[in-house]
């Protein structure tokens, strides 16, 4: 398992055509790499999550093209794709009382490697777990 720090924007979009292609528009522009990406829309907005790495700040330029956005830090691990390695996981965290608040990522059809985007109450302390398992 391999896990490394990297950054969550959480950015308010409209729901409308067009929207999430002129957001991760500015990602490209900027020449930084999307590693995660997932939403929750409601009616007419909605919140999509973004996760990158590296040292782009991506927060002045999403508030310069209007955006309300907020930055965590947040953990990507990259793990085999099989059975139970989530709950692994999970379960490492909740014994040692770091709590998490947001998960999202996916498998490779066939099996093989998989990536999942983590934030916690205790990134440090998660960060220095995960590595050590």
């Amino acid at each position: 398992m391999l896990a490394s720090l990297a950054r969550q924007y959480s950015v308010f979009i409209p729901n409308k055509p067009g929207a999430l292609s002129a957001f991760t528009k500015l990602f490209l522009d900027a020449g930084v790499n999307i590693c995660g990406i997932a939403s929750e829309i409601r009616d007419d907005s909605g919140i999509v999550r973004v996760a990158v790495e590296g040292d782009t700040e991506m927060g002045t330029i999403l508030a310069k093209a209007g955006f309300t956005c907020i930055e965590t830090p947040i953990l990507s691990v990259e793990l085999p794709d099989m059975p139970g390695v989530i709950y692994n996981i999970g379960r490492l965290l909740s014994e040692h009382d770091i709590n998490i608040t947001t998960v999202y990522g996916a498998g490779s059809p066939g099996g093989g490697k998989s990536r999942v985007l983590v934030a916690t109450s205790d990134t440090e302390k998660a960060l220095e777990l995960l590595l050590k398992h």
